[in-house]
Formats: structure tokens, sequence, C-alpha cells
């Protein structure tokens, strides 16, 4: 392995570690209005993840721009968007 994809690699875990840590995460029992409104959107990005596992909160963040208005809300409501994302997300519109 080259030095340079080495660097890329360490840099790459380090940066997942730490995205891992200072997100909330989500619930172990997800509120009703998060089963409510934001099952189908598990289902259709998430579903492999396991309820409450850090996987579920990584994925939910990578498809946060593709998950639907009322699980936004639902996931605002429950605490799991930071205040920084829930500031992007009304600057987007959503």
């Amino acid at each position: 392995m080259t030095r340079a994809v080495s660097t890329l690699a360490r840099l790459a875990g380090v940066a997942l570690l730490a995205g891992t840590m200072s997100m909330p995460a989500f619930a172990a029992q997800p509120t009703d209005a998060e089963t409510k409104y934001c099952a189908h959107d598990y289902r259709q990005y998430c579903g492999e993840d396991g309820i409450g596992s850090n996987l579920l909160t990584l994925c939910m963040r990578q498809h946060g721009k593709e998950l639907s208005p009322q699980c936004i809300k639902a996931l605002e409501a429950a605490g799991e968007v930071t205040p920084e994302e829930e500031a992007e997300l009304k600057k987007r519109g959503e």
C-alpha cells in the first residue's frame, strides 16, 4: 500500500470514528412519531441496519437529504438531529 493510500485510509477511519462519537445515538426504542413517519425511510435506505445501532445513525445521516419531511420532523422532535443539522435543513428549505 502506498503511503498516500495508507494516509487516506487512516484519515477516513479517524473521520468515521469522530463522526460516530459526535452524533447523538438513535434511541434503542424509537418514539411513536419516528416509528410512524420514518418506517418507510428506514426500510428504503437503512433496513439492513439494526434499530439503535451506530450503523443506523450513519445510514440515516447519509440519506438525510432523501428522508421524507415528516421523518425529519420526527427526528428533530426526538433530538436525533443536531441544531447545526436543523439549521442546514431549514437553510435548504426542507
